[in-house]
């Protein structure tokens, strides 16, 4: 799985806009998490993708990754 290869060559702008459609936002960022947790094998990307799924529905998460993913390109630990 490299939707986060593929999430990451996006233009900003489009990665922008699919992150601030509320649902489409949470699967995306979900997708992306799954792929690096898989790709890696990482006990930190393991424990983020849980909680990411376990608290990521919320508003909070999402604005802050939006914000990182404007000033740094990709996601908090993803």
């Amino acid at each position: 799985m490299n939707f986060d290869k593929w999430f990451n060559s996006q233009d900003r702008l489009l990665q922008v806009i699919l992150l601030i459609i509320p649902f489409v936002g949470w699967i995306v960022e979900l997708l992306v998490r799954l792929s690096v947790m898989l790709r890696t094998m990482s006990a930190v990307h393991v424990v983020v993708f849980i909680l990411f799924l376990v608290l990521g529905w919320g508003w909070f998460l999402c604005l802050i990754d939006l914000i990182y993913l404007a000033v740094k390109g990709h996601l908090i630990l993803a």
